[in-house]
C-alpha cells in the first residue's frame, strides 16, 4: 500500500469508482481491526444491492492488481447506510425530507417529526408540542451546528 493513510486512499478509490454515477455518493468509510473495509454508499432515489456488488467488485479487482495487500489479509463490504445509521451529508438529508426523523441537539434535546426542508446549512423540521386538544404544530428550522444526530424513523 502506498504512503497514503488506508482510509483516505480506499476513500479516493471509491470516489474514483462511483464518478461515473452522478446519483451515488459516499457517505463513509470505516476500518476495522485486520484490514476489515466497510464503505457505505448511497443514491439520490437510493442504492440497491446489486449497484453496491459492482462497487465492492470493481474495488476489489483494483485493490488486488496493484497488490495493497498481496498476502490477501483484507475484507471489503460495500453497502448502504443501515435504517439505524444517521444521516451525515447534507445530500442523505435532501432525500429524506417529507419523513419522520427523530433529532437529537447538541444540548442533547430531542425532538421527533417531519423533516419537510434541507439545506446546505441545515433542515426545517414539523413536530407536535403539547397533547390531544393543546397541541399545537411546531416549524422548527435548525442549523447542523446544533444538530448531534438525526435518524430517519420508519414506520410501518
Amino acid at each position: 500500500m502506498s504512503q497514503l493513510p488506508a482510509i483516505q486512499q480506499i476513500t479516493e478509490l471509491v470516489e474514483k469508482i462511483i464518478a461515473e454515477s452522478e446519483d451515488v455518493f459516499l457517505v463513509s468509510v470505516r476500518i476495522k481491526p485486520v484490514n476489515n473495509f466497510k464503505i457505505f454508499v448511497d443514491a439520490d432515489n437510493g442504492i440497491n444491492i446489486d449497484r453496491c456488488v459492482k462497487i465492492n467488485r470493481a474495488m476489489y479487482k483494483v485493490i488486488e492488481e496493484e497488490a495493497w495487500y498481496p498476502d490477501g489479509n483484507f475484507s471489503l463490504e460495500v453497502s448502504s447506510p443501515g435504517v439505524d445509521e444517521p444521516l451525515l451529508l447534507p445530500r442523505q438529508f435532501k432525500k429524506n425530507i417529507g419523513r419522520t426523523v427523530a433529532v437529537t441537539l447538541s444540548d442533547d434535546i430531542k425532538l421527533e417529526g417531519k423533516m419537510t426542508d434541507a439545506t446546505d446549512e441545515g433542515i426545517l423540521i414539523e413536530y407536535k408540542e403539547g397533547k390531544n386538544k393543546k397541541a399545537v404544530l411546531i416549524n422548527k428550522v435548525l442549523a447542523f451546528e446544533e444538530i448531534k444526530q438525526v435518524i430517519v424513523q420508519i414506520s410501518f
